[in-house]
């Protein structure tokens, strides 16, 4: 959770940090360092090695950002990023959002797919666009390369959405392409194609 590598000095003078902090002579000592609640450091003279490893598979709390001095929210973008994993599994084995064999899924991929054809804006007609940039600052040809990128883009999505339309309603075979295009519809994911 909080590992990595040290590849700046910004990284060594935290790891230093850390390092002055925490590891101490104190720790090897006859008293008891206590760094969070609930974490005793054992006392050396009564562990040998196989004790210590025993009691830090079965003895030690769950790993919290205060034990290493950090602020609770710490651990938010971990926990985030394990919850969707998780989610997405739980998803992926369920089948998306499909809801077995009573044939709703069908409907509700065919409502996605209206709902998306609805939502695609025209295109840019590109001829007005250059006839009204009559000067080209940087921001300006910016501008009219992602109007010619966002063009591309609403092409592929209004056609592969009327290719997968046209596939499940039989009259254009499935595609691999449109399998994918559909499982990603349906799982709630941006298609590979767009």
């Amino acid at each position: 959770m909080y590992g990595g590598h040290i590849t700046d000095d910004w990284d060594r003078r935290c790891n230093s940090t850390y390092l002055l902090k925490l590891i101490k002579p104190e720790i090897l000592q006859q008293m008891q360092l206590t760094m969070t609640a609930g974490f005793k450091s054992p006392i050396p003279e009564k562990f040998d090695r196989e004790r210590y490893e025993e009691y830090i598979e079965k003895s030690l709390p769950a790993e919290i950002p205060q034990m290493f001095g950090l602020h609770p929210n710490a651990e938010i973008g971990y926990l985030t990023t394990q919850a969707n994993s998780l989610f997405n599994y739980i998803q992926q084995i369920q089948g998306g959002a499909s809801s077995g064999g009573d044939g709703d899924g069908a409907s509700e991929i065919f409502e996605k797919i209206y709902k998306f054809q609805d939502m695609c804006p025209e295109t840019f007609q590109m001829l007005d666009l250059f006839a009204r940039a009559t000067e080209r600052p940087p921001f300006i040809v910016v501008c009219l390369q992602e109007c010619e990128r966002m063009n591309k883009l609403l092409v592929e999505i209004k056609s592969s959405l009327g290719d997968l339309d046209a596939g499940l309603k039989g009259t254009l075979n499935m595609t691999e392409a449109m399998e994918g295009l559909a499982y990603a519809i349906n799982m709630n994911q941006i298609p590979p194609g767009w």
